[in-house]
């Protein structure tokens, strides 16, 4: 992690190539979440989910990476996970893994990730569970009788590989819904006392809900529970990453949570976005987008022989990343945020500020 700056510093200048990969593995999901977008969870099976040889086709066509991201679905049902990972670890050198899950196989999603974690030394393996709030309300909104036991047993199966390797990361993700919003402040708490070491954020609700009424939220109530996470990540109450750059990325989130309350307040672009400059989304089939929440594909790999860089040249990929700028397209996917952030000079005031609060506080 030491060298991931210099080696992606040109991009704060030239973006020319993506450096952060989200992979859709599979629409497929054991859970029946009222707030994703693929709320049958069975999966259209009628459309072919890329291959082992196709993501060794496609890595092979991308530089170096920052953060490489995996999506679903439930990515863990994916027998072949494991490989698919080590491909992209071996062709693209990224910074850090992301994977996220429900938690409801524990000893599917353990096996996999200490294989991982095994196999990519050199990567940060961050897997995030996904927990929404007290037992009733978890089970109600994801669709699972037992669902937050049986992601509590995940998390600790998972917890006993602190120590055992230096690369892996643990931490909770919560989706800020109507469902969600009055037991927020009982699910931070409950997360922050469990332990030394696992990390928390919470996600705002977005997207293409099958409940459009999960997306009425109080506006205020998210502002405090943003106000919350941000301050214990800046008095050292609450846990940060463990690798090199963890208080950079700590200072990311809480510019972040800024930005995304100014964004819903005036309902407009308040940072330009990098999708398909730095970023970039494959579905489970090959479709190839700037980002999740963009509507507008680029194309399908299978249109270039997998030829990622080959896509990007084409007319209507120019097309609809040049779109992105002109309509000064905005959401509040965490995730595009980091690249808007971090990659943006603009921005360094704001971070710079906040790490300072996060190094003082933690030495």
């Amino acid at each position: 992690m030491n060298n991931l700056l210099w080696r992606h510093a040109k991009s704060i200048f030239i973006k020319s190539e993506p450096i952060q990969l989200t992979l859709f593995l599979t629409n497929r999901c054991n859970a029946r979440c009222r707030f994703c977008f693929y709320s049958n969870g069975d999966g259209d099976r009628s459309k072919k989910e890329l291959t082992v040889n196709d993501y060794r086709k496609i890595s092979s066509s991308m530089g170096r990476l920052l953060w490489l991201a995996f999506s679903g679905g439930e990515i863990f049902l994916r027998d072949d996970i494991a490989q698919i990972v080590n491909l992209f670890y071996r062709a693209n050198s990224p910074g850090v893994i992301l994977l996220p899950t429900n938690g409801l196989d524990t000893q599917v999603i353990r096996a996999n990730v200490e294989r991982i974690v095994r196999e990519c030394p050199k990567s940060v393996v961050a897997v995030k569970l996904s927990v929404d709030g007290p037992k009733d309300v978890n089970d109600s909104l994801r669709g699972v009788k037992g669902a937050f036991d049986k992601t509590m047993e995940t998390y600790k199966s998972l917890y006993q590989l602190f120590g055992k390797y230096d690369n892996f990361e643990l931490g909770f993700n919560s989706v800020f819904c109507a469902s969600t919003q009055d037991t927020m402040p009982w699910l931070c708490s409950f997360i922050k006392n469990l332990d030394d070491k696992t990390t928390h954020t919470v996600s705002l609700i977005r997207g293409d809900a099958p409940n459009d009424g999960e997306k009425n939220i109080d506006i205020e109530k998210y502002k405090k529970t943003i106000a919350t996470l941000a301050g214990g990540l800046k008095d050292g109450s609450s846990r940060i990453f463990n690798f090199n750059l963890s208080r950079l990325k700590a200072a990311q989130d809480i510019v972040q949570g800024k930005l995304i309350c100014d964004l819903i307040s005036k309902q407009k672009s308040v940072v330009p976005c990098l999708a398909g400059k730095l970023t970039l989304t494959i579905t489970e089939t090959g479709d190839v987008y700037p980002c999740e929440s963009f509507d507008a594909k680029l194309g399908n790999i299978h249109q270039t022989q997998h030829d990622l860089r080959k896509l990007l040249t084409t007319d209507l990929a120019k097309e609809v990343i040049a779109k992105i700028a002109s309509s000064r397209c905005h959401c509040t996917h965490e995730c595009y945020m980091i690249m808007n952030i971090l990659f943006n000079p603009y921005m360094y005031p704001s971070l710079i500020k906040q790490y300072a609060h996060i190094l003082f506080r933690r030495v």
